[in-house]
């Protein structure tokens, strides 16, 4: 009798055979841990003014990880990083350095552009040098090469030591190409930046337009100034010289300088056949990088799970723990720190709490939980991706991610954005699971922004490990319709990337508390339950992960890991 009362018990709090939408009676019970005062207080400190914005490599950097390792160590996770550490520490290159100008010559005339109003540029080699001397520009459209939409925008143009200008997002018009009006990874400026370094070219200069971007010339200025950080090269890798941006209106100008109309190239950029188009013109600078490594670390703690088999493989939590650091110019009295308390040390805050509300279950859940605060995402998701070549678990152990990458400040929803809705079997889970918060889940309502590419969670998603990256929607209870996303702009125009991103006694964490929970339960059912998730037939990341699964049945993958 008490053998069987035992196994029901274990069955009552992780039923295995239960459905994967359902939520158990203890799972309920540690949901309610997640309390508004508990991110407020996260938040505080982590956003507070003595972080100094946790540029990477600061001694705000290193203070902020040294807070999420302790409240690590109070919730009883066990260190994951190297050497019994909750830090897992790499080297970041930084590098200081920008043209003042970028010259433009063309038997017609010359041009200059100025940094910061016409341009922002950095440097794309990790040397105290960069230089263009006299590179061939030339319009490449969206500098693209993707088979499977038979699109390719170079056609074998020989465009190695140019000059590449580049339009950004991918092309739109057509519903069966590039996801229609989402934008696609192809779409997003990493992608560009490292395309043009595949095909040899020595500089590349994206098109910036607010539309196309999906935020404003500020948020450029912002976060292409400064100090700007990247993993340390390695060996052969091909790096362009100069990576830069123009305004519309600096590029009319460029185009102009050659005879043509920008309106013109746009147009033939749409269509499957365009070709690269030489502008007759080159452009030249050369400028002075400061370049120094300097220390970051991301933050991990591990919740074992309770079953011997399942417990090797883990649901992988992450969220960004950095953000901008300080405004080098700025004025006398006026702010000049980047607190990122939205962004992301609501994020951080969020993850924290879900680790208590894990620690809060009477018995871990059968698979591991790995909690993973991540650094330098701002500077190009470098944090993630040196955790996704340096895990602790073979690619195919990740039973999933679920990323955090800010939190609702404006009250409750009716509904959840899912980004990336429609890729994976994690979407029937987050239903049900919305729905029994009286919730409908929604997919991205600002498509052409390419959120899916744009947080730590893509860097997995490559990986094959399914991903989950969803916040609150736009429907708020007791507002007026649109008002949702007209807070939601006015906060990308006024705060995103902005010193004034700070606490505010005006926050409403009432919706960031249902989306903490909602956060919870999906980790919390993806550890219990039998089948691993897995991406939808024909999603672009659907390979990787067979692949990943494939490669467990070799002899080393099928080795345990370190717990």
């Amino acid at each position: 009798m008490k053998r069987t009362l035992v196994l029901l018990s274990a069955l009552f709090l992780f039923p295995l055979a239960a459905p994967a939408q359902s939520t158990t009676p203890a799972e309920k019970s540690a949901s309610r841990t997640i309390r508004p005062e508990d991110l407020q207080a996260h938040i505080g400190f982590l956003a507070s003014d003595l972080l100094e914005g946790r540029g990477p490599g600061t001694r705000g950097d290193a203070l902020a990880q040294q807070y999420i390792a302790a409240q690590f160590q109070l919730l009883g996770l066990k260190p994951a990083g190297p050497n019994g550490s909750y830090l897992q520490p790499f080297e970041l290159v930084g590098m200081t350095g920008h043209p003042e100008t970028l010259t433009f010559t063309a038997p017609q005339g010359r041009l200059a552009l100025r940094f910061h109003e016409d341009f922002i540029a950095s440097s794309g080699v990790q040397a105290e040098e960069s230089v263009l001397q006299d590179s061939e520009l030339v319009f490449v459209g969206y500098g693209i090469q993707a088979p499977e939409y038979e699109w390719d925008d170079f056609k074998g143009m020989d465009v190695k030591g140019k000059t590449l200008l580049i339009l950004n997002n991918d092309p739109e018009d057509d519903p069966k190409l590039f996801g229609g009006k989402a934008r696609l990874w192809y779409g997003r400026w990493d992608y560009k930046y490292e395309q043009a370094a595949k095909v040899g070219a020595a500089g590349a200069i994206i098109l910036h337009t607010t539309p196309s971007a999906g935020y404003p010339w500020q948020v450029v200025q912002t976060s292409w100034t400064g100090e700007q950080f990247e993993l340390p090269a390695a060996g052969a890798q091909p790096r362009l010289q100069l990576k830069a941006w123009t305004t519309d209106e600096a590029t009319r100008r460029v185009v102009q300088l050659s005879g043509r109309d920008l309106d013109i190239l746009r147009a033939m950029a749409q269509k499957r056949d365009f070709r690269p188009v030489p502008l007759g013109v080159t452009v030249s600078t050369r400028f002075a990088n400061q370049v120094r490594r300097r220390p970051t670390a991301n933050v991990l703690g591990l919740l074992p799970g309770s079953d011997p088999k399942l417990s090797k493989e883990v649901v992988l939590y992450t969220a960004h723990h950095d953000h901008l650091g300080l405004k080098e110019d700025a004025k006398p009295g006026e702010d000049a720190i980047y607190n990122g308390a939205v962004d992301n040390a609501s994020g951080v805050a969020a993850m924290l709490e879900v680790a208590r509300a894990f620690s809060a279950l009477p018995k871990a859940p059968p698979r591991s939980i790995l909690f993973a605060a991540v650094a330098a995402e701002e500077q190009g998701l470098l944090g993630s991706q040196y955790l996704s070549e340096h895990l602790p678990v073979h690619p195919g152990r990740v039973a999933a991610n679920i990323n955090i990458d800010g939190l609702n400040i404006h009250g409750r929803t009716r509904d959840i954005t899912v980004i990336g809705l429609g890729k994976s079997s994690l979407d029937k889970t987050l239903t049900t699971l919305a729905a029994g918060q009286g919730r409908l889940v929604r997919g991205d309502q600002l498509p052409d922004r390419g959120f899916f590419y744009r947080s730590d969670q893509f860097n997995f998603a490559k990986l094959g490990i399914p991903s989950a990256y969803f916040s609150s929607g736009m429907d708020f209870i007791g507002r007026p319709p649109g008002w949702g996303k007209e807070r939601r702009e006015k906060w990308e125009a006024e705060h995103y990337h902005q010193p004034s991103d700070e606490p505010s006694p005006d926050w409403d964490y009432s919706g960031a508390v249902e989306d903490v929970r909602l956060f919870f339960l999906l980790g919390s059912h993806v550890a219990r339950a039998r089948e691993l998730p897995r991406w939808n037939k024909g999603d672009e990341f659907e390979v990787p992960r067979l692949q990943a699964l494939e490669a467990l049945k070799s002899e080393g993958a099928r080795e345990g890991p370190p717990w």
